[in-house]
């Protein structure tokens, strides 16, 4: 399935109905008086954050939001139908934007929205009001009132959705380190494995169910290469996830089995990140040194330990699933 967690979406809300223009015909009834009834609102457009949807695939292929408009008024002091809403349901940690009205135009840099919490809605269009009938204009000067309004119109504008993960702890590391295996193993998320690099092509997020009826949420970050801020690679379709993360799992392939140096990489990722919000190296992270039950990690993980002695380091297999526990007892979220 494509995941789609960026999307340019044209919006339009209902327009109002017409108010009617009536006067009452009855036998025996002379003079009967203006009965023109009100036009019906048109339906709004809300995005209603869900935690059922992972992402903005329903926009993509339906990048035209309409709603209805609302039914003419009638004659008897007929008020006509507003029409119902139009609730669009986007996955939790969707910024909303404003933007120009061609494809190439600039997005306004300020979110007009940020819906962080299931159920959290926002107008993102409202729906015009309806005309008024001829039986609002009647007074004791114009008996015989011939004015009415038409309805207005619908908000419509274009705008530009985003999606930042929204997870308790991020796991950031280089293609192949073992954070698609890692997430298999401690919850029951299944993301592509593979010895390849870039099997994960977008974030996946799973449940860790903890002591004391605790959860938490970790998302898999796809891997991260050199020069990734610049946007090289899939860059920032990346590292946009990483920001709303509360804490940091650098996972290191201590064993080296792709040529590279533990030390490099993790210097490497700390540089990635600094260099596209300094702000991500002010969260708390640990280091995740896996592929430990290799017996190249032994050396790498003494090298490491003394290089950087105030970074928590946890050694892993996240293959044959050992250490695991040790990862949520020296973390507090």
């Amino acid at each position: 399935m494509r995941f789609v967690d960026q999307i340019r979406v044209h919006a339009k809300a209902g327009d109002g109905g017409n108010g009617c223009c009536s006067f009452r015909r009855e036998k025996f009834i002379p003079h009967g008086g203006p009965d023109g009834g009100d036009g019906g609102n048109g339906g709004d457009i809300i995005l209603q954050a869900d935690h059922d949807t992972d992402n903005l695939v329903a926009l993509f292929f339906e990048p035209l939001v309409r709603s209805g408009r609302g039914a003419h008024g009638k004659g008897k002091n007929k008020h006509g139908r507003s029409s119902q809403h139009t609730t669009v349901r986007v996955p939790i940690g969707t910024i909303i934007h404003r933007a120009g009205l061609q494809p190439g135009d600039p997005v306004e840099e300020e979110p007009i929205a940020d819906l962080t919490e299931h159920g959290q809605q926002f107008l993102l269009c409202k729906g015009g009001d309806g005309g008024k009938g001829n039986t609002h204009f009647k007074s004791s000067t114009n008996r015989v009132p011939r004015q009415h309004t038409k309805g207005y119109p619908g908000e419509e504008g274009w705008f530009y959705l985003e999606l930042r993960t929204i997870a308790d702890i991020g796991l950031v590391g280089y293609p192949n380190a073992g954070k698609s295996t890692l997430l298999g193993a401690i919850s029951a998320a299944h993301p592509k494995t593979a010895p390849y690099p870039f099997t994960t092509l977008h974030p996946v997020i799973g449940v860790v169910d903890l002591p004391e009826y605790r959860r938490i949420t970790v998302a898999d970050i796809p891997g991260i290469i050199e020069g990734a801020h610049e946007n090289k690679g899939l860059g920032h379709e990346f590292l946009r996830h990483i920001v709303r993360c509360k804490m940091l799992l650098f996972v290191l392939d201590m064993a080296g089995t792709e040529g590279r140096n533990p030390i490099a990489d993790y210097q490497s990722l700390r540089k990635e990140l600094r260099l596209y919000d300094p702000t991500l190296l002010k969260k708390d992270f640990a280091v995740i040194a896996n592929k430990a039950e290799l017996a190249e990690s032994a050396d790498n993980i003494k090298v490491f330990r003394a290089k950087y002695p105030k970074v928590q380091v946890i050694e892993i297999s996240a293959l044959e699933k050992t250490g695991l526990e040790k990862i949520f007892q020296s973390i507090d979220l």
